[in-house]
């Protein structure tokens, strides 16, 4: 029997691929990596399509090893991955909408992104003018009686991104949701072709506003990986500790707003306290409350001062008396556990076959985190505990938060304690002879983020693709909330917290 590694492969190889190995594959090869990922031998980490040809990234979870693998499309198709893979039927939809490539087979052939107002057909591929006028949306039906529908959105009460949710439902009771996005789509991969590597990771940092470090970040090691070059150690831990920073900023602003969504205010009050000192401390070490374009290719920007080292061990110490008292709070009081406890329960087997990961995956028992696998420096080198739960619901993704930020805290002590003296960053690139290829996987706080880049020889990113986490989160707060009533899915969506931005790329 073949695993899915030797499937990987079983084509032709491309040299300057790194870290992971790409191989071209015919129709039988692509074929067979889908047979085994819907057998749940690997997990499919992304699809995407630069104009000619289609590509997917996958682990396979037997050897723990990642690959990417390639099918030319000379006639502009090729085999569906959504017809024996539901996670990869809206990435599919998106390459039809971006680059006018079809998926053979394909159960849902509906537009995504693509709304009929942009002006342009297959904007990445060969633009045809069109008339902006906007496409009528098919929403899947809902059977049965009596059944009514609520339309929510794009437009919502709060500041926030834009998107659409339908739901059907009998009384208070969700039948079924069907979410449309794509309103908040900025065309960032056609905005890559050509660009230099300075305005590319301006680009990258831009994606999801909340996770500009680690999209930074993860854009930065894929170069790196491309160039083969070594980035100095103090610039590996400055990025950790960035990255550690945006993580508990968001973990604690996302308790705050369950909590919030659920009447509990003073919860949501001490919880943005607490963020904002995050955030200020960041501003103070880094010069920006988001750390939005400290990482670059190479290093980073700003170094961390002494001021900015007491400020940090200054607000771990606090954090490490006011965590504590948080989650007593939270657990003992019944109102909140009331709405929480068994709300919005994600089954195990959806997220393993989706390979949910973050906190959503961690809650309902799936323990990936990619400072672990396939890890990145300085992660092996400090200990932390990844949390963990298996009941599946609201209550469980708030204590994996909880956990986390207990992890991330703990990280940031290590990391100041292990700081090495030395360059922050390579001031001067290597440029390529010819064309190099990188990828990467970093574990934002939504989840793992990847990131495949293509450089040509000037340097230049040829094409870019970043796959924000929420591709394959949004699917399943459609499971959850089925059989919920209505007035939980504000908890249920906060309780996933996925992207609009990121998503629509």
């Amino acid at each position: 029997m073949i695993s899915l590694r030797e499937t990987m492969r079983g084509g032709r190889p491309i040299a300057q691929s790194r870290p992971w190995p790409r191989h071209v594959v015919d129709q039988t090869g692509w074929l067979r990596v889908i047979r085994e990922i819907s057998k749940g031998h690997g997990d499919m980490l992304g699809l995407w399509s630069d104009g000619a040809d289609v590509h997917m990234a996958a682990v396979d979870h037997e050897s723990s090893e990642f690959g990417i693998v390639t099918i030319e499309c000379p006639k502009g198709r090729f085999p569906s991955v959504g017809r024996m893979h539901p996670p990869a039927l809206r990435l599919e939809r998106a390459i039809r909408d971006i680059y006018g490539l079809q998926a053979d087979g394909s159960s849902d052939l509906r537009n995504w992104l693509d709304h009929g107002r942009w002006g342009v057909r297959r904007p990445g591929a060969k633009p045809e003018p069109s008339k902006a006028s906007g496409d009528a949306y098919a929403f899947l039906a809902a059977e049965g009686a009596p059944l009514h529908q609520i339309p929510v959105g794009p437009v919502h009460a709060g500041i926030i991104e834009p998107g659409h949710f339908r739901f059907s439902a009998n009384g208070e009771v969700v039948v079924r949701l069907e979410e449309r996005f794509g309103y908040a789509h900025k065309g960032i991969e056609q905005l890559m072709v050509n660009a230099p590597l300075d305005r590319a990771a301006r680009l990258a940092g831009r994606v999801s506003g909340d996770s500009t470090v680690a999209y930074s970040l993860a854009f930065a090691n894929a170069v790196e990986a491309a160039l083969e070059i070594e980035v100095p150690q103090r610039a590996i831990y400055l990025r950790a500790l960035m990255a550690e920073l945006e993580r508990v900023a968001n973990h604690i602003g996302d308790i705050g707003a369950i909590c919030n969504d659920a009447s509990f205010s003073l919860m949501h009050t001490h919880c943005a306290i607490l963020r904002e000192r995050v955030l200020r401390a960041s501003r103070l070490c880094f010069g920006h409350r988001l750390m939005m374009d400290r990482i670059v290719p190479g290093g980073v920007v700003d170094d961390l001062t002494m001021e900015g080292a007491v400020a940090l061990h200054a607000l771990v110490s606090g954090a490490k008396k006011i965590i504590p008292r948080f989650v007593d709070l939270y657990g003992d009081t019944t109102s909140i556990q009331d709405r929480t406890v068994g709300a919005g329960f994600l089954r195990p087997e959806l997220v393993k076959q989706y390979g949910c990961g973050g906190v959503i995956g961690r809650a309902s028992g799936r323990g990936f985190d990619a400072r672990r696998l396939p890890g990145y420096a300085p992660y092996p080198e400090l200990s932390f505990k990844v949390g963990s739960a298996h009941a599946g619901d609201v209550d469980a993704r708030v204590w994996v938060r909880f956990d986390d930020i207990k992890a991330s805290f703990g990280l940031i002590e290590q990391i100041l304690d292990k700081m090495p003296a030395g360059p922050i960053r390579i001031e001067s690139l290597p440029a390529p002879s010819e064309a190099r290829e990188g990828a990467a996987l970093i574990e934002g706080f939504r989840g793992e983020i990847f990131v495949w880049v293509k450089l040509g020889a000037s340097g230049a990113v040829q094409r870019c693709h970043l796959r924000d986490p929420s591709w394959f989160q949004w699917p399943l707060l459609e499971a959850v909330i089925e059989g919920n009533i209505v007035a939980d899915f504000p908890l249920c969506n906060k309780s996933f917290n996925c992207s609009y931005s990121g998503h629509d790329l």
